[in-house]
């Protein structure tokens, strides 16, 4: 099943004790419970934080340009225990 894309839908927007709010429909729901929210102009953006773990910091990285340098192996030698 494919989905289509929405691209705009008019929305009411409320009062919630001392802030404004506005429902948002199904079709534009967030996965998880917090969202980060910002001005662009004139406009009010807001997107999914998303979870920063090791998997995501290591898809962001580049790979190296240069090598790693040669490290000298300073290993001791082996000591006789019995």
């Amino acid at each position: 099943m494919v989905k289509r894309a929405i691209r705009n839908r008019r929305v009411k927007l409320f009062s919630s004790g001392r802030n404004q709010a506005v429902r948002i429909p199904v079709e534009f729901e967030l996965p998880g419970n917090e969202a980060i929210m910002h001005r662009d102009g004139e406009r009010l953006v807001i997107e999914p934080v998303r979870k920063r773990g090791l998997l995501a910091l290591l898809k962001s990285m580049k790979p190296m340009k240069e090598g790693f340098p040669e490290i000298p192996d300073f290993a001791s030698p082996p000591e006789r225990v019995f």
